[in-house]
């Protein structure tokens, strides 16, 4: 019997690329593919700029504040998708092996996508920015930690120090200027922060409970003063029993909440449960509005924008629940309802 003809090195390599990417389109890498080669330093494009996929428009946003010129930002997840049940596609996976550098939130938030990441993080830059936040400002438990650390503004700006310096290992001549624009980025965002502690504080005490669809505001209820619930736990891989259903149902009914909130990324079937269970109860609730939660308002607009879905989602909950805000939100940007 013939003995197996034996490969290259080169050829081997070769075959490992191939079949990295091709279990990768096929699976959108729901097991072990690998690539054999370590990470490499990238190189700006023919224009000077870096291509860099970021997961979410709240990573991108971070990524541009910080990159500037010399990046050129593709979000994968557009408005109204939610990040934990999103399975990457085919085209999700070549757009991340085409980019220079790859941001992701991290903490689980991007669920079924993270192996994906994980694995092509071993042949190029691949960074989750909430890399070098502790333990001890984090939510949840040490196996799931609470992803949602954009809604405390002043801990999600510490993630510009880590863009940063990883913009700086691809593009080393101008690491002066991503630290400038990461400390300018930073102090930019204050104001933002001043205007949620002041604005959700103007709520009356008895009524200051946010109620959403799942429970992404840990964060924004920590920083600024707000109980939190949500139907669903942080994940929306979570199922909402009837039991929690009854449990905020009383909630309701005992606090006189007026209103709950629908999110943009979410079923509100739950909350419509909710608004339902209460109403056979005679206490009247009202949907506040729709938050965004996991995803960020439609591109092009205001609320597309950090800046502005926090603002967005601050406005509302304030005059949703007995308090005072600008009709059009900080600064007066906001689409009209």
């Amino acid at each position: 019997m013939n003995e197996p003809k034996q490969r290259s090195p080169d050829s081997m390599l070769a075959l490992n690329r191939y079949l990295f990417g091709a279990i990768c389109l096929a699976t959108a890498c729901a097991f072990g593919c690998q690539s054999s080669t370590p990470p490499q330093k990238t190189s700006a494009t023919a224009n000077g700029q870096l291509n860099v996929v970021a997961t979410t428009a709240m990573v991108g946003d971070v990524v541009r504040g910080v990159g500037g010129e010399h990046v050129n930002v593709t979000v994968m997840l557009g408005p109204g998708i939610d990040p934990h049940l999103y399975k990457t596609s085919r085209d999700d996976v070549a757009m991340i092996m085409d980019a220079d550098v790859v941001f992701y939130s991290g903490l689980l938030l991007e669920g079924k996508m993270t192996y994906t990441l994980d694995q092509v993080g071993k042949s190029k830059p691949v960074h989750a920015i909430t890399r070098d936040l502790k333990s001890d400002q984090l939510l949840g438990d040490a196996h799931h930690p609470d992803p949602h650390v954009w809604f405390d503004v002043e801990l999600w700006s510490r993630t510009a120090d880590v863009v940063a310096a990883v913009l700086a290992e691809s593009l080393p001549a101008h690491a002066a200027q991503f630290k400038a624009n990461a400390d300018a980025y930073q102090a930019e965002l204050k104001p933002l922060a001043d205007y949620a502690n002041e604005t959700l504080a103007t709520i009356p005490e008895s009524q200051r409970i946010l109620i959403t669809s799942h429970d992404a505001f840990g964060y924004l209820g920590r920083a600024y003063g707000i109980e939190v619930m949500g139907v669903q736990g942080i994940s929306t891989d979570s199922e909402a029993g009837l039991r929690r259903v009854n449990e905020l149902v009383d909630l309701l009914v005992e606090k006189k909440i007026p209103s709950v909130f629908v999110e943009t990324s979410v079923s509100q079937k739950s909350i419509e449960a909710l608004i339902e269970g209460a109403a056979s109860r005679g206490h009247t609730v009202t949907i506040g509005g729709e938050m965004y939660s996991d995803a960020a308002g439609p591109a092009g607009t205001y609320e597309g924008t950090y800046e502005g879905m926090i603002d967005h989602n601050v406005t509302i909950i304030a005059r949703a629940l007995g308090g005072t805000a600008p009709q059009r939100g900080r600064s007066g940007k906001l689409n009209e309802e």
